[in-house]
C-alpha cells in the first residue's frame, strides 16, 4: 500500500479565554486528539457543525497553528516548527471565500508568480510567467485573464484562481476548506469536478473540510465526523453514508437532501442543547443530545476503535462494535 503523504497522531490544539475582569482564565479544547492519514490521490473529508475544529484542524495542516499536542509527519518526518517555512510549500490550503482571498489591487498574474518570488526567487521573470500562465490554462482560466484584476471575476472563476495559486509551488497536499460552500450550486460542480480532475493528474492527497454532505459524498473517499473537537466515527466514505455507526453521524446523514423525491427518509432532530467547548461534559459529548444514551455514556467516555471503520459510542448504530471506555 502507498505510504501516506500526511500523518497526524492524537493532534490537539487548546487556547486560554479570558475569564472577564475576576474570573480565571479557561481552557477551550478546540481539537481534543484527532488521528489520520493524507494518501497521495485520495481525499480525506472532514465533516461536522459549525464550531467542531473542522478549520482549526485545517489551520494545523497547514502550519498556521502549531499544535498544542500531538505529532504531525510529512513524508514520514516529523514537522518541526523550525521548518514550516520550507514545509509549507508542500502543503497548501485553498479557502472558502474567493472573494476574501485574493488581492484586489494586485492583477491576476501578479497574484499567481507571487509564491514563485518568495519560494522560488532563482526563477527569472520570464520562467514565473510561464508558470502562472500554464497554471492559468490547467485550471480553465483563459490567457487574457492575466492582466485583469479580481472584481472583474464572478465567485466560480475566483476560486479557480485561488486553486491555481495555491498549486503554483507544486505541493502534495491541499487542504480544501469549504472550498464551494460561497458559491451558486450551478457552480459548485464545475469546481468540485476541477478539484477531481486535478488531484487525478497530479496525484494530490485532499483534506476536504465541509459541512455539506451532498459535496463530500460526490468527492471523499474516506471521512472523519467531528463533535466537539473530537472525531466519533471514521470510514470509508460508502461505509458511513449507507450504514453510519455514531448516532450523530446518522443524524447528520439524516438531514441530507435527496435527489430522488419519492424516496423517504427519516429526519431525526436532536433535543438538548450543545454543550459549550468550555464545558464539555464527563463520558460522552454527544450524550446530552443523543437518543440512545444510558448512565454509562454520562460517566465515561468511548474511545474511537482503530478499525476501518469505526466510532466513538458505546452503543453503535447499523451493527457497529461497541467502543472501549478511557
Amino acid at each position: 500500500m502507498t505510504n501516506p503523504v500526511m500523518q497526524a497522531t492524537a493532534l490537539q490544539w487548546h487556547y486560554q479565554v479570558s475569564g472577564g475582569l475576576f474570573g480565571k482564565p479557561r481552557t477551550l479544547k478546540a481539537v481534543g486528539g484527532v488521528d489520520f492519514a493524507l494518501y497521495p490521490g485520495q481525499t480525506l473529508a472532514v465533516v461536522g457543525e459549525s464550531g467542531c475544529g473542522k478549520s482549526t484542524l485545517a489551520r494545523m495542516v497547514t502550519m498556521i497553528e502549531e499544535p498544542t499536542a500531538g505529532t504531525l509527519t510529512l513524508d514520514g518526518k516529523p514537522i518541526d516548527p523550525s521548518q514550516w517555512a520550507s514545509l509549507r510549500q508542500s502543503v497548501q490550503i485553498v479557502f472558502q471565500d474567493p472573494y476574501g482571498s485574493l488581492n484586489p489591487r494586485h492583477r491576476i498574474g501578479a497574484i499567481l508568480e507571487e509564491p514563485l518570488k518568495i519560494n522560488s526567487p532563482d526563477l527569472s521573470s520570464a520562467e514565473r510567467t510561464a508558470r502562472a500562465r500554464e497554471m492559468m490554462g490547467l485550471v480553465g482560466l483563459r490567457p487574457e485573464h492575466y492582466d485583469r484584476y479580481p472584481h472583474m471575476f464572478s465567485g466560480g472563476q475566483r476560486q479557480r484562481i485561488a486553486i491555481a495559486r495555491a498549486l503554483m509551488l507544486d505541493p502534495k497536499v491541499l487542504v480544501l476548506d469549504e472550498p464551494v460552500s460561497a458559491l451558486d450550486l450551478s457552480i459548485q460542480s464545475a469546481i468540485l469536478n476541477l478539484l477531481v480532475d486535478l488531484q487525478e493528474r497530479l496525484q494530490l492527497a485532499y483534506l476536504f473540510i465541509s459541512h455539506d454532505l451532498s459535496v463530500v459524498r460526490h468527492v471523499a473517499d474516506e471521512v472523519i465526523v467531528m463533535y466537539l473537537g473530537r472525531a466519533v466515527e471514521r470510514g470509508s466514505r460508502d461505509a458511513v453514508f449507507s450504514a453510519p455507526f455514531h448516532p450523530y453521524a446518522k443524524a447528520l446523514l439524516s438531514a441530507t437532501p435527496q435527489a430522488d423525491p419519492e424516496a423517504r427518509k427519516e429526519r431525526i432532530q436532536l433535543k438538548g442543547e450543545l454543550p459549550s467547548p468550555l464545558a464539555i461534559p464527563d463520558g460522552c459529548p454527544f450524550a446530552p443530545r443523543c437518543w440512545k444514551v444510558q448512565d454509562k455514556c454520562r460517566s465515561q467516555r468511548p474511545i474511537l476503535p482503530d478499525d476501518a471503520h469505526s466510532a466513538a459510542c458505546f452503543f453503535p448504530e447499523n451493527g457497529g462494535a461497541p467502543a472501549a471506555e478511557s
